[in-house]
């Protein structure tokens, strides 16, 4: 759980473009899993939070793998496409949800592919990410979750920093091209520390830092990753139970803590514990991610944090 420190006058160009305009990252590290055979919609509808077995080649969705006690394995993009289904999540999970889809690959017509080494995933991500894909004749996805074949590359309208952009999965030897074409584009690189300060500006969390094995999913606040009219999944049970009894003692929030002084995670206060935590040079404040207490988690909230005055956002 990365707590960055930045002065609040550092405003650099790659964070300048995540917000204002558009900017390139490099999230080549991420997992990425090739499921195909006949039965890949059977076997991940059964294995995930969401419904796949509805989605037709060009829609996607999010969701979450769970173990049998309704805990957060890891959570996926997943891309439906013409032959097969593309998974892809962060750089931590990559290896261990194959290995968990693996297990329950009995006798299912599924085949595995970790094709996290031989594709490279290039984002383009800002308010005018659109902007620049149209620069460069490529098609924009419409909708979240969506994708395109750009050629010989895929363009999904899904982003990380939750500034709205698009992924784009190309070949390995493809990958410094796309870069100089966007570069050419006006595209300015973003960096790891810029990318994150931004994605804490926009309250959108990440697995392995927000979100772990230790959180139930309606805890998480992501219910855009559940479909609860779907029936039995792994997990389903658990998730279930806390849907029907409406009871969960603490929910993940986007604070703001007017302070310069940044928490570190696993900081407790009277009414939750911080998780993460960045000095925001647009706001000139600390914004941070926590699992707040459910009695003190709607929006206006006001909160004492450090000393310093907090809210809900």
């Amino acid at each position: 759980m990365a707590v960055l420190k930045m002065s609040a006058a550092a405003i650099t160009p790659g964070y300048q473009a995540l917000r204002a305009h558009f900017a390139w990252l490099d999230l080549s590290a991420r997992g990425k899993i090739r499921v195909s055979g006949e039965d890949r919609a059977r076997l991940l509808h059964a294995m995930t939070t969401n419904h796949v077995q509805q989605l037709k080649a060009g829609e996607g969705c999010y969701a979450f793998f769970l173990n049998a006690q309704g805990r957060i394995l890891g959570d996926v993009n997943l891309f439906c496409l013409e032959d097969h289904f593309l998974l892809d999540t962060e750089p931590e999970t990559g290896r261990k949800l194959y290995e968990h889809l693996d297990r329950y690959i009995i006798a299912d017509d599924v085949t595995l592919t970790d094709e996290t080494d031989s594709l490279a995933t290039i984002a383009v991500e800002g308010p005018e990410a659109p902007g620049v894909l149209s620069k460069l004749g490529a098609p924009a996805p419409l909708t979240l979750y969506s994708t395109e074949s750009w050629g010989a590359r895929t363009i999904a309208r899904v982003d990380s920093t939750g500034a709205g952009g698009f992924f784009i999965f190309a070949a390995n030897d493809d990958k410094s091209r796309l870069i100089a074409d966007l570069e050419n584009a006006g595209a300015t690189h973003a960096t790891v520390e810029e990318a994150a300060i931004v994605r804490l500006e926009n309250g959108r969390p990440r697995y392995g830092e927000e979100i772990t094995e230790r959180y139930l999913v309606q805890e998480t606040g992501q219910l855009q990753a559940v479909s609860f009219s779907k029936g039995c999944y792994l997990g389903q049970e658990i998730v279930e139970r806390v849907r029907s009894r409406a009871q969960i003692h603490r929910v993940l929030r986007r604070l703001e803590i007017d302070s310069c002084e940044i928490p570190a995670a696993g900081t407790k206060f009277d009414g939750g514990e911080i998780v993460s935590a960045v000095l925001s040079p647009a706001l000139g404040k600390v914004v941070a991610m926590a699992y707040v207490r459910t009695p003190s988690s709607e929006p206006g909230t006001e909160l004492i944090i450090g000393g310093a005055p907090a809210r809900v956002s």
